[in-house]
């Protein structure tokens, strides 16, 4: 074979472990990736906190695990870098929706970004919830990036078992 058919050879293979690397993340936690919206466009008198925002990647990953057992589903998502106020969390039928906003952290004054993969802005996050919820017992917390949220199941889809008594 030829140097020109093993490079080629070599990029097909390439391009199909991407192609499938592609496949597998978008199956797995596709739904994660979520799209961060600067509050507005930096303009000449914006301050450098809104400059580094607008300059951030525009996509994050949110990653959540939702639990269900026979009284509630729990849901923890993470979501780095924010405090609890940030949060505004709503159930819609069965999709719980996080909206939430990363403010930039500015320590240093000195010194230029050369790299900027963290995302800031506004976002929301969708999850269908497996079960139906009663969103009036809610609750939920965060603490070290992590927000969780339990919600207990509907009463009328709750397990109920039934003990079995010898006669």
């Amino acid at each position: 074979m030829s140097t020109l058919q093993d490079l080629k050879s070599g990029l097909s293979r390439a391009w199909d472990g991407i192609a499938e690397g592609w496949r597998d993340f978008t199956a797995r936690a596709g739904d994660a990736l979520t799209r961060f919206n600067p509050v507005h466009r930096a303009g000449p008198d914006d301050d450098a906190r809104t400059r580094i925002a607008v300059a951030g990647s525009r996509w994050g990953v949110l990653a959540a695990e939702v639990k269900v057992d026979d009284e509630h589903v729990e849901i923890a998502l993470e979501c780095p870098g924010m405090n609890e106020e940030d949060f505004t969390i709503d159930v819609h039928d069965d999709v719980l929706v996080v909206h939430g906003e990363k403010h930039v952290e500015q320590e240093r004054n000195h010194g230029r970004f050369h790299v900027m993969e963290r995302a800031y802005g506004t976002f929301e996050r969708a999850l269908r919830l497996p079960v139906q919820v009663d969103e009036n017992g809610g609750k939920a917390s965060y603490r070290r990036g992590v927000l969780r949220i339990t919600l207990p199941r509907a009463a009328h889809l709750r397990t109920r078992r039934i003990p079995v008594k010898s006669a």
